[in-house]
Formats: C-alpha cells, sequence, structure tokens
C-alpha cells in the first residue's frame, strides 16, 4: 500500500513539471524568427487564420503555425484573414504579424495623359507594380477582355488608347491584367459616357490621342481638334510629327527630313487620314475636345514659349507664324 502511495505521490509530483516543460517548449516556438528581409505575402481570397500560418511557416517567416495559431485562438484574434499583398519579415512577433496581416500594401503610381503603352508601362514596373513587360503583352491580347468590356471597338490588335490615364492604388506585384481592367472601368466610367456613338468610337479616341500629344493648355484643344477636322474634311495629310514618334516608338526630338523616312502606316506625313490606331492614352479634356471641336477656318498651328499656338488660315500666313514663333523662343531667357 506504501509503495503505491508513493507511486501516486510521484506521479502527482512530476506532473508540474511535466506542464511546466510543456509550457516552456510552447513559449520557445512562440518565439520570433530571427530577424530577416522584409518580403511580400499575397492572401488571394478570405484565408483561415491557421492556413495563413501554416504558409508562413513554410516561408520561414514563423517558427509554428500550431503554436502560433492557438496563441491568436487564445487571444480571440480573427479566424480568417482577408485577401490583399502584405509585408512581413522574419522576427515579427504575433501582435506585429498581426497588424501587418491587416494592413495591405498599396503602391501608387500615376499613368500619365498622353502616354502610349510601352512608354507607360515604366512607370509600373518602377512602382513595383507589375513588369513592364507583362504590361505590354497584356495590353496587346484585346480579346481577352472584350466579354467583360463588349464595347471594345472590333479588330483592334491593342488597347492602346483605351488604358484611361490617371492616379491609380494597385498591390504590389500585380497581375497585370487586374492593372488592365481596372483601366478599362475607369475608361468606361469617366470616359465612356462622351463618346456614345458606337461607329466613331474608334476614330474619336484616336483624334484624342493625338489632340493630347499636340496640345498643351486644356483650353485650346477644342481648336486643335478643329483644325484636324479641317485638314481630314479637305483630304490634306495631317503631318503630326507624334505620330511619327509613335511609329518609332521613340520620345526624341526629330531631325530635318526625318518625318518623311518613317516607313510607317502611323506616318501621317506619308499617309493620309488618320493613323490606324490611337497613339496613347488621351485624358479625359482630349476627348472632350473630340467630341466638341471649335468651328474655326484654320488649317495650322505653330508653338509658341507659353504652350499655347499660332493658328494660321493659309500656308503663307503659317509660314509668318513660325517666323513669329522662332522670334519669341530667340527672346526666351537662357536656361
Amino acid at each position: 500500500m506504501a509503495t503505491k502511495r508513493r507511486y501516486v505521490w510521484g506521479v502527482l509530483t512530476l506532473i508540474p513539471v511535466a506542464l511546466v516543460v510543456v509550457a516552456r517548449l510552447f513559449i520557445i516556438q512562440l518565439n520570433p524568427m530571427p530577424t530577416g528581409e522584409p518580403r511580400l505575402f499575397k492572401i488571394v481570397a478570405p484565408t483561415a487564420r491557421e492556413v495563413v500560418f501554416q504558409r508562413l511557416a513554410a516561408d520561414g517567416v514563423v517558427r509554428n503555425a500550431t503554436a502560433l495559431n492557438l496563441a491568436a485562438q487564445f487571444k480571440r484574434m480573427p479566424a480568417r484573414y482577408e485577401p490583399g499583398t502584405y509585408r512581413v519579415n522574419p522576427g515579427m512577433d504575433l501582435a506585429n504579424l498581426h497588424r501587418a496581416l491587416r494592413d495591405p500594401v498599396i503602391q501608387r503610381v500615376r499613368l500619365r495623359e498622353g502616354r502610349w503603352i510601352a512608354r507607360q508601362a515604366p512607370l509600373l514596373e518602377e512602382g513595383e507594380v507589375c513588369t513592364a513587360e507583362s504590361y505590354i503583352a497584356a495590353a496587346s491580347n484585346p480579346e481577352e477582355f472584350r466579354k467583360e468590356f463588349p464595347w471594345l471597338p472590333a479588330g483592334i490588335k491593342s488597347l492602346e488608347g483605351y488604358l484611361f490615364p490617371d492616379t491609380y492604388d494597385f498591390p504590389p506585384e500585380s497581375d497585370p491584367k487586374l492593372v488592365i481592367t481596372t483601366q478599362l472601368k475607369t475608361f468606361e466610367r469617366k470616359a465612356l459616357p462622351l463618346l456614345t456613338d458606337p461607329a466613331k468610337l474608334h476614330n474619336l479616341v484616336i483624334k484624342a490621342s493625338i489632340v493630347q500629344l499636340e496640345g498643351a493648355k486644356n483650353d485650346e484643344l477644342p481648336k486643335i481638334a478643329g483644325v484636324l477636322n479641317n485638314r481630314l474634311n479637305k483630304n490634306m495629310r495631317l503631318e503630326i510629327d507624334a505620330t511619327v514618334l509613335y511609329a518609332q516608338q521613340k520620345w526624341e526630338v526629330l531631325g530635318p527630313g526625318i518625318v518623311r523616312t518613317v516607313k510607317s502606316p502611323y506616318n501621317t506625313y506619308l499617309h493620309a487620314g488618320l493613323p490606324p490606331g490611337p497613339i496613347g492614352s488621351p485624358g479625359l479634356a482630349s476627348i472632350e475636345a473630340v467630341t466638341k471641336p471649335e468651328s474655326h477656318p484654320y488649317l495650322f498651328y505653330v508653338a509658341k514659349p507659353d504652350r499655347y499656338h499660332l493658328f494660321g488660315e493659309t500656308y503663307d500666313q503659317h509660314r509668318q507664324n513660325i517666323r513669329s514663333a522662332r522670334r519669341m523662343f530667340a527672346q526666351q531667357p537662357s536656361p
């Protein structure tokens, strides 16, 4: 009997020791990993907390997913985490990790008016939104977006002109299709209500893209749109430098005589009418301008130092305006 009592007493004595050992082992498993470099962690759909912790453990961000989940349960933390891209790093304790998983990372990027796709793409790459190459590739496949945006003109080979320029907030390392869908939705919301005739949609967007690159002052854009219409109505070539730059896919100052050496259907010095497609992303003011062009007799314009233009009805007037503009530029103080 005494032996039995000693045995029971020994077991009861060991239980607290075992509990202490288990508790210490549990605490060890809760200890943060050695501090490491921050990394991005994506959750694509509402996901159970335990699954999130398992992924983090597999990535070496936390030590033990089960222990961490029990501790989170004890602290009554949410049972799941929401979709988003988050910045985490090894070395975070449970409280800091939880805060990080409730604060998605957003990259703000300004996609500029007038830039064509290949010039816009580097802004997305610099902003760590997506690679330039993946964005250009996705924008070259309009049919992939037609189901969601049936108003896109038939037969286009690129989404040039329809990727609305604006300031956007994207998660880092976004799918370029998400970026493009967001831009198309913005075009649909802001621009499409002004472009009410589907038969004229593509030509108006082409005109707007030209006006965007030719004009610098919003109040002058309808006047420039009027010049385009006047030249088209008289079967005159548009002779727009910006279309040559688009054909070259280079933004640069064109040297003398270069405009007539670039062989491309986009070169409006060599080909009559509008180019085959838009030459960049027009903003809302340019789209409004081509839907309400100013009526006037002008066929020519030349830029002044203040970025407004001198307009002429005849070529002789245009030559006089060119001389006047050159004098204005010559009188500008040296930078």
